[in-house]
């Protein structure tokens, strides 16, 4: 069955793309099957069907041949770089160039072309034939080809009569050399080290070349790194596609599902990741699936991605010697949809195989990237761990949609999950984000306070001034050290204005009436808030205090004039 144009009306490329693919499947039932067969019968139809498209939209089909692709107009409509299964590579070694299809070739001559393909491919070095003698013999009508001769006639040739010789006129022959040469050795003694005598050894009638002792040696290599078994995965579901009887189909399906332990069994990721692509491709493309066959394939990698299932090939991961690519791993996580999250995130703390990690947070990232709303369903659990981990990565993708979220979690009773949750709002620093750290200010815990006050003052949020007012002017400030101090009345000196500066110059010069004398600390602060203020009544203020006793406060004095002065 041909595949539907495309809606809309398909144009030519695609057409002819698809007409190169049902002739690639084509090709694979004429090697692997009898001209009676289903299968076969099937896909001849097909094909049939596929040129009728294209001769509904073009005169003739004109294809040039490139060692590892078809092109129409300069344009890749095979591409095949697997020389064992190519049909361009089978066409160019040989020496066939371009490819011309006429009205007519789907009679007779576009299988025979087929049977043609499949010959080639099995004949021998010694066989006298080639490709271009079986295309020859077939006479077609409707398949013209080009093509270019690849001999060695260029090469010049030695003649027979030819002597070797030492000049023109003293030939002298190779049996006479070989005794020369034994005669000076058996004069010289015993044999000297390391010469050897050529009748040790078997001679050959043939040496390869450089170039072809190379091609060989890519060959043998391409031949051992291919994937056998993704290869056999494709073999099932062209005959998937391509067959219709119910009871076959399920019994595909049943191949498949056992199949897929082992491919994860041995790292196979690659190949799993195919699996999972092509069930979804047969879910929208094969026609006629029957319900149960749907419900089979759709629960196939449902099965994949159950947590415990998941858990144990991430344990697994983490243990194996051999680690399959970060490619092939993440694209494994992506087939398997965003639900994969909580189990990775899970997961992710346990781990002590520094590789998997980072691609495992690097497969986590994309899905947070991709589905917020997988983050907000895995900021709502109770497992500690797995909100810990969700924020250290949320923090770092800053995605202003989860700011509600993390506000939410500025409440929680855990320290680490609050001082995450500020970090992932300073990250993303927007007005509302910080609207909801303003409230962390007050935090019980020091270091959350630190940070939050900081976030503020480093994205210049003027909201959260009520708040620091009310800390410098209070009690709150009193036990603290310089390092809680400095950043509340630095944010208190960015965003008072001059109405800072009259409270600001009583703490500097320890001048409040009926309260005990600011420590040096406070005061060292105040004359740095002062700096931030920076305007001419702030400069005055601190020109009257240069001089304080206290070397810290005189010390913060001249710091805080210097940058008013810059």
């Amino acid at each position: 069955m041909t595949q539907p144009i495309k809606p809309g009306g398909a144009d030519e490329s695609y057409v002819v793309e698809n007409l190169l693919q049902i002739l690639w499947k084509a090709l694979s039932a004429v090697q692997l099957y009898s001209s009676n067969n289903k299968i076969y019968l099937q896909a001849v139809d097909a094909l049939r069907g596929a040129l009728t498209l294209v001769w509904q939209r073009l005169d003739e089909l004109q294809l040039q041949v490139s060692e590892s692709a078809l092109l129409w107009e300069d344009k890749k409509v095979l591409s095949q770089e697997d020389k064992s299964d190519s049909i361009p590579w089978t066409l160019f070694k040989d020496g066939v160039r371009s490819l011309t299809l006429s009205p007519g070739v789907e009679d007779r001559e576009i299988i025979a072309f087929l049977h043609v393909i499949k010959d080639a491919r099995l004949l021998a070095a010694e066989d006298p034939d080639d490709l271009l003698t079986l295309l020859w013999e077939e006479d077609f009508q409707h398949l013209r080809y080009g093509f270019v001769e690849i001999s060695s006639d260029d090469v010049p040739r030695i003649q027979a009569d030819t002597p070797v010789s030492q000049s023109e006129s003293t030939p002298v022959s190779p049996g006479e050399i070989r005794g020369r040469l034994l005669r000076e050795v058996e004069a010289s003694g015993d044999t000297p080290e390391g010469v050897v005598d050529v009748d040790d050894f078997h001679s050959t009638l043939y040496f390869l070349d450089d170039w072809e002792v190379e091609y060989l040696t890519g060959e043998i290599d391409q031949e051992y790194q291919q994937n056998l078994r993704a290869k056999v995965l494709e073999i099932l579901f062209e005959v998937f596609e391509l067959q219709q009887n119910t009871k076959v189909r399920g019994e595909i399906i049943s191949i498949i599902d056992s199949f897929l332990p082992h491919l994860l069994g041995v790292g196979d990721f690659q190949s799993v990741t195919l699996v999972v692509r092509r069930l979804r491709k047969l879910l929208d493309e094969t026609q006629e699936l029957t319900p149960d066959h749907r419900q089979a394939i759709t629960a196939l990698p449902v099965k994949l991605s159950n947590p415990t299932a998941l858990g144990q090939l991430i344990q697994s991961l983490d243990d194996a010697a051999v680690q399959p690519t970060k490619d092939d791993i993440a694209d494994f996580f992506g087939e398997l949809g965003p639900h994969v999250l909580d189990t990775v995130l899970a997961w992710m703390p346990k781990l002590t195989n520094e590789r998997v990690r980072e691609t495992l947070r690097q497969v986590a990232e994309r899905v947070a990237q991709e589905h917020p709303e997988q983050v907000v369903t895995a900021l709502k659990t109770s497992d500690t761990a797995v909100l810990l981990q969700t924020l250290q990565l949320t923090s770092s993708l800053k995605v202003a949609r989860l700011v509600p979220d993390f506000g939410r979690l500025l409440r929680h009773a855990d320290t680490e999950i609050r001082r995450a949750a500020v970090d992932a709002l300073g990250a993303i620093g927007s007005a509302s984000a910080m609207k909801q750290l303003e409230r962390s200010v007050e935090d019980e815990d020091r270091g959350i306070r630190i940070a939050s006050i900081q976030y503020c003052v480093q994205h210049r949020y003027p909201g959260v001034l009520q708040k620091v007012e009310a800390v410098i002017s209070g009690r709150a400030l009193r036990g603290a050290d310089l390092t809680e101090k400095k950043p509340f009345f630095e944010a208190y000196g960015l965003f008072c204005g001059n109405a800072g500066v009259d409270p600001l110059y009583q703490m500097l010069n320890a001048k409040r009436m009926f309260r005990r004398k600011d420590d040096p600390e406070t005061r060292a602060c105040a004359a740095l808030a002062l700096g931030k203020i920076g305007t001419p009544e702030a400069r005055a203020a601190l020109e009257k205090a240069k001089g304080v006793k206290d070397p810290l406060v005189r010390n913060a004095v001249g710091s805080a004039l210097r940058e008013i002065g810059l």
